[in-house]
């Protein structure tokens, strides 16, 4: 197949982003001057920076963690600054627990920093595994009175400051209308879902071979009509497990999203489904909600601004969803004919996009990694 350097070199660019990003939980309180925090890092990620297994058995204990308080202590605050009018207000630890999240054991460290004085502004400059991966999120939740804000750290977001002394609803809203783009930006599996189903969008089936749209009103509408079907179906599902009203397994979540992107891509190559295509992202869509949900939760939900959260978030969702669509659909269109667009670009990239999200899925079922970062 004359795609297939493509498809590897596509494999190869790529390999990094094979399997679902590692997060932290932070949480942080101020009151005056005064700032007081929680910080979940799983286990399994701080056993890869600083080597928590002692006994090499593959099963991190208590009496190792415990062991290792003094290092776990030193390697995240060290990448964790806390500054207050341009003044520093160094943290330290004042209790360690272990707990339980849907994908594994975390480290649970309280701690403590008192600023120079009353905060009314808050930075905050996050750095935890950013020299081991790059796809690590720090998830903020950040409390101020009855106000929360939200934020989302990684390399293109490494340092973030807040005005805490006026909070209002619409800061709220855009709080979490911008964490809604930002995690569709970097949700990998979403945007390749959704590239699968828009890549035959310009293409039409006749006589089983893929041509060329002739009118460019027939593309937009079948992308309009994917866009609209996944959007309702993730809203769905996204607002009943963000609210609790239905929970499902992490890593059943994160298997079938990866199974969905798979499918979504082969129908491309080996076409079943063609006509309507709007089905398979309704579908589809109501599984992928439940990926976006447990950033949601995970942000956490403001109970004196919870419709806020809810509809900010997944308003985001979508504009982050339609700026992708946006700069996809005209270029798509224009090289829709060429052998560039048909051979490399729909075929080479399914099936890479099949062969990537394989890999998550494998990943993901049986908990495991086989490319690392």
């Amino acid at each position: 197949m004359k795609a297939l350097p493509a498809v590897l070199l596509l494999l190869v660019a790529s390999s990094a982003l094979a399997h679902k990003p590692s997060d932290s939980y932070l949480a942080i309180s101020v009151e005056g001057a005064n700032i007081a925090g929680q910080w979940d890092i799983a286990l399994r990620d701080l056993d890869f920076a600083i080597g928590l297994d002692d006994s090499g058995d593959g099963d991190i204990t208590w009496g190792e963690v415990k062991a290792h308080h003094a290092d776990i202590t030193a390697y995240a605050l060290a990448r964790l600054k806390l500054r207050s009018r341009d003044a520093d207000c160094p943290a330290h630890a004042t209790e360690f627990l272990v707990d339980d999240h849907s994908d594994g054991a975390y480290s649970v460290m309280r701690f403590a920093a008192t600023c120079p004085e009353v905060v009314t502004t808050l930075e905050i400059s996050y750095s935890l595994f950013a020299d081991l991966d790059p796809q690590h999120r720090g998830l903020l939740r950040l409390e101020h009175g009855v106000a929360t804000r939200t934020a989302i750290f990684g390399p293109e977001r490494a340092t973030q400051s807040f005005e805490l002394a006026k909070v209002s609803a619409l800061t709220q809203f855009v709080d979490y209308a911008r964490e809604g783009v930002w995690h569709i930006w970097i949700g990998f599996d979403h945007i390749l879902f959704l590239l699968s189903l828009l890549l035959p969008a310009v293409l039409v089936l006749e006589g089983g071979r893929w041509q060329a749209v002739t009118r460019f009103p027939p593309a937009f509408w079948d992308v309009f009509k994917i866009v609209t079907s996944f959007t309702v179906a993730h809203s769905i599902t996204l607002s009943l497990a963000a609210l609790g009203v239905i929970s499902l397994p992490s890593r059943l979540v994160e298997s079938a999203i990866a199974t969905s992107v798979v499918l979504a891509a082969l129908n491309n190559v080996f076409p079943l489904v063609h006509g309507r295509r709007w089905m398979v992202a309704f579908a589809f869509g109501l599984i992928h909600g439940f990926g976006f949900a447990s950033v949601l939760r995970d942000l956490g939900l403001p109970q004196g601004a919870l419709l806020i959260a809810l509809v900010g978030f997944n308003l985001g969702v979508e504009v982050g969803q339609l700026a992708i669509v946006s700069v996809f659909l005209p270029i798509a269109y224009a090289l829709r004919a060429s052998w560039f667009y048909r051979r490399l670009v729909f075929v080479g990239g399914s099936i890479a996009i099949a062969a990537i999200a394989g890999i998550w899925l494998v990943e993901r079922a049986f908990n495991m990694k086989i490319i690392s970062p």
